[in-house]
């Protein structure tokens, strides 16, 4: 077990270092590069820009800056905002609650009624909630989330009322139900398309689990369906949906990041589009950054609970 640990921690490592190396040359070969945002102000000069590119040392070499960026981001050190001089780690910090808030709602949601529906669909095969079940999953997965947030907006808020249109919280208030009647609209937008592609590839691992011979024997014996399905079907359904969860991390962060921008919510993909913006280049790039390491620690966490249900994983 440690051995496959080892294995997935180091292919994890490597991976970070690429996406670092591929998000840091592209940033900087971006039109303006890092100083982009101060060569727009009409009170600098072009000694001035100069002046500051060396002092920031961005006339060096490009494989030079990025090992240094390297160098200091092991150290803890991820820069300081261009906007503000904010230290980018305490800015992170700030966003990382209500987008794991977010981010965990969305997802557990999905999970909840993915699985549900899946397994329905499987279990009534041809019937008329599977077709609507499919019908839906193509909807959600074919219409855009911004449009869904949109469409959420004006029905529940501007027609209904029901809930608020954005923000977190209400200023004055901050309860805990202020924010979970805040959390219900984008939490439920985020995790539509997840239900879709969740409640899909749990109906396939249903109806294959269905299939196997251990099922045929199960009721030979004469074991009721609901015992069938809830002892042995569901179970091995299941193992491959934890490889999904791990899979789904960067979708969901997507998602996140265009949810966040519909329904002004103060998390990282909010953060991360106001930086790009502004050329805040410290700031998108601990972004990235962090956000490709939630997505490789998932994943990990994903390797090591299917490793634990299902040892034929780690000894092969």
């Amino acid at each position: 077990m440690s051995a496959f640990l080892l294995n997935r921690l180091l292919q994890s490592v490597v991976l970070l270092v690429i996406v670092s190396i591929i998000g840091f040359t592209v940033l900087n070969l971006m039109p303006g590069g890092p100083l982009a945002q101060f060569g727009l102000d009409p009170g600098m000069t072009q000694k001035d820009v100069e002046r500051l590119a060396a002092q920031l040392g961005l006339n060096r070499p490009l494989w030079l800056q990025y090992l240094d960026w390297a160098w200091r981001l092991i150290r803890g050190d991820w820069g300081h905002s261009f906007r503000d001089g904010s230290a980018v780690l305490a800015v992170i910090g700030r966003h990382l609650l209500a987008t794991l808030l977010l981010m965990g709602t969305s997802t557990a949601l999905a999970i909840a009624a993915g699985t549900w529906i899946g397994i329905r669909g499987a279990t009534h095969r041809y019937s008329l909630f599977d077709y609507c079940a499919t019908v839906g999953a193509m909807v959600a997965l074919s219409v855009p989330t911004f449009w869904f947030g949109l469409i959420g907006i004006y029905i529940f808020t501007l027609k209904l009322g029901w809930v608020p249109a954005g923000n977190m919280y209400t200023i004055g208030d901050g309860s805990v139900l202020d924010y979970l009647h805040h959390l219900i609209l984008p939490s439920l937008v985020l995790s539509l398309v997840h239900v879709a592609i969740w409640s899909r590839y749990m109906r396939t691992a249903t109806l294959d689990a269905l299939s196997q011979d251990f099922v045929k024997t199960a009721r030979a014996k004469g074991v009721s369906e609901r015992r069938i399905l809830l002892k042995h079907v569901v179970g091995n359904a299941l193992l491959p949906m934890i490889t999904l969860a791990g899979m789904q991390l960067p979708s969901i962060l997507t998602g996140a990041l265009v949810t966040e921008t519909v329904f002004t919510w103060p998390g990282m993909g909010r953060l991360f589009l106001d930086s790009l913006g502004y050329s805040d280049y410290p700031m998108v790039m601990g972004l990235l950054i962090f956000s490709a390491i939630l997505v490789l620690l998932g994943n990990l966490l994903a390797d090591i609970v299917i490793a634990t249900v299902d040892p034929r994983i780690r000894l092969g």
